[in-house]
């Protein structure tokens, strides 16, 4: 009997956040045979007088101050969903591109080989520190989308409102675009006002995301700089597989220019709005992949995918109960960060 054929993949990395209580023991659950990776970025981190992610996953509590701040999220985010990514079943998918979030777009970088491990536990490690010193300003989250996830003008114009309350008061800008979500960024004068303009929707926006600073906006042209400072272009290479970036770009082994990425990774990828919205509509539009993956930890990135997948009646899909619906059926979304659906991928 020949086997069966392989299913089309693009795997999409999650952003920073998405490591909380719940996932506290996600490298020794799911990861505790890969050693040499994970003591590869222990090294790493001793070397730098940084606390180990192998002692921040095997702590006995969670510690939003510990594991949320920059600095240890963004390792130990690097390594769950890089681990995750190399127990994707080859054999039952092949991967036709990678994406991300934020954080994710360095991750992606690491996972389709434009970053050596050596050089991308780098990356990560010295964006997570210069964030955790030079970061400043913070992230609201609120929706474009009612509670079914289908577009509200009302919500629209609220966010736009918002934006230019805050820039009247300070400074305001559109952080990232989280599929049916706005996350907006400012100085502190720009938050307060946005979230004094924002109306209570849905039981909990807007909401502030603690220890986050005004990431994918000019405020951060400081870190942008020090970053291209102490991280040259040779740290970069050509990818093996196609990526897509936050503009909805896409970079391929043969068309990459690794100056070009480099000044993208840490200029506009920094200082400009990241698309997360677009990165999505170009996986399924240009690859038409049979399913997606998302990586672990956590699976939080999973709604603002679906939200993405609706806008674009991607599927036939037009409401959430769509969505939940199909994924009960038939899972177009696979998150690994769910043991049910981690079952699926490995």
């Amino acid at each position: 009997m020949s086997p069966a054929p392989k299913q089309s993949a693009v795997v999409i990395f999650p952003g920073r956040g998405t490591y909380g209580k719940d996932e506290l023991g996600y490298l020794a659950r799911h990861h505790s045979d890969k050693t040499e990776f994970i003591h590869g970025i222990d090294q790493w981190r001793e070397s730098a007088g940084r606390e180990t992610i192998s002692s921040l996953d095997n702590a006995k509590t969670y510690s939003p101050a510990k594991h949320a701040s920059s600095i240890n999220a963004s390792a130990i985010i690097y390594a769950c969903a890089l681990a995750d990514f190399a127990d994707i079943d080859r054999d039952r998918f092949e991967i036709s591109a990678i994406c991300g979030n934020s954080l994710g777009w360095y991750l992606t970088l690491a996972a389709s080989g434009a970053l050596n491990p050596a050089n991308a536990i780098r990356l990560v490690d010295t964006m997570g520190a210069l964030m955790e010193e030079s970061g400043v300003g913070g992230q609201i989250i609120y929706p474009f989308v009612d509670e079914d996830w289908r577009a509200s003008r009302q919500n629209e114009k609220a966010i736009g409102e918002a934006l230019h309350a805050g820039r009247t008061a300070g400074n305001a800008f559109l952080s990232i675009r989280l599929g049916g979500m706005a996350v907006l960024a400012g100085d502190q004068a720009g938050m307060a006002a946005m979230e004094k303009s924002l109306p209570k929707t849905q039981g909990r926006y807007p909401f502030r995301l603690a220890r986050h600073a005004a990431f994918h906006t000019p405020l951060l042209a400081p870190v942008s700089d020090t970053a291209l400072e102490q991280l040259g272009p040779e740290l970069f290479a050509a990818p093996t597989m196609p990526i897509i970036d936050g503009r909805g770009a896409i970079w391929t082994r043969n068309a990459t220019d690794t100056d070009e990425l480099h000044r993208y990774t840490l200029g506009q990828q920094i200082t400009e709005t990241y698309d997360f919205s677009k990165s999505v509509e170009v996986a399924i539009k240009e690859f038409a992949p049979d399913v997606l993956i998302l990586a672990g930890p956590g699976a939080t990135l999973g709604a603002a995918i679906a939200q993405e997948l609706i806008h674009h009646r991607w599927l036939g899909l037009a409401t959430k109960a769509d969505f939940s619906a199909r994924q009960k059926a038939d899972p177009f979304l696979l998150a690994m960060g769910r043991e049910d659906q981690r079952r699926l991928v490995v």
